[in-house]
């Protein structure tokens, strides 16, 4: 029977913060992935492979892998990955798959990607597909964390975005990156859900509201995250999306129980 993993070296190990860190890896030439999209990773541990559901930040045309991990110090598997380091192999399964891509969401004029904490992973990629950039007029990243040291991946909107060889004049155009701080003041200040809910997400695009006639969502974060900001589309008529039949709004489910 065909393994359903392989075996990738780490390339390079980056921590953020105390909670935070992100790692590349070699990539397998027969994986292959479409941006936005999950996989199974992990390590060896007595002899057996723990493996966990990591979203790529990587785009699906690069050669290494890249992901983005919160440290649990009791976690099984992020107690152990947290303290891995170039050379050490980790275990990459051969089949990647998700939700969250723009095929499963009817056309729209605006796309907004709402993410807390490390559901900034798989929004990563997505922005890093050029068929992202043709097919909407905006690109709205809103990031909520609780402090300003958790703002992983900030200069990477940015910065290294906006100056990409091949899509950095849409991003230039087209982007609106809004990083928002939950327990410290920060130019925006206040929660994903709060800010959908009074209409502040809405004013930073010069928008009244969030409209299923023109507005798609993607959402990634904690389950209470997920669960409240799905009920608040809900009741402004958006209709969820997934792989079989496209809708307006796409959440990635494998994460909810998490």
């Amino acid at each position: 029977m065909a393994a359903h993993h392989t075996e990738q070296k780490v390339l390079t190990v980056h921590h953020w913060s105390d909670r935070l860190f992100s790692l590349t890896c070699t990539r397998d030439p027969n994986f292959r992935f479409e941006n936005g999209q999950f996989v199974m990773l992990g390590l060896m541990v007595d002899g057996k492979p723990l493996m966990r559901a990591y979203s790529m930040v990587s785009a699906s045309y690069e050669e290494t892998l890249e992901f983005y991990s919160i440290k649990v110090p009791e976690g099984p598997l992020t107690s152990r990955l947290q303290h891995v380091t170039p050379g050490d192999t980790l275990l990459i399964g051969t089949r990647a798959v998700g939700t969250l891509h723009i095929r499963n969401l009817k056309p729209g004029r605006r796309l907004w990607l709402l993410c807390t904490g490390t559901g900034l992973a798989p929004f990563l990629s997505v922005v890093k597909d050029p068929a992202v950039w043709d097919a909407f007029e905006q690109v709205i990243v809103v990031h909520g964390v609780r402090e300003v040291k958790d703002l992983s991946y900030r200069d990477f909107f940015e910065r290294d975005l906006l100056q990409h060889e091949y899509f950095g004049e849409q991003a230039r155009q087209k982007l609106v990156y809004l990083p928002t701080v939950t327990r410290e003041d920060f130019a925006c200040r206040g929660r994903i859900t709060d800010m959908l809910r009074d209409g502040r997400l809405a004013a930073r695009v010069g928008i009244a509201a969030l409209t299923p006639a023109e507005d798609r969502v993607m959402i990634c974060g904690s389950t209470e995250m997920l669960k409240e900001t799905m009920a608040l589309l809900e009741e402004r008529h958006f209709a969820e999306g997934d792989t079989h039949e496209q809708g307006d709004f796409l959440i990635e489910k494998a994460f909810v129980t998490r």
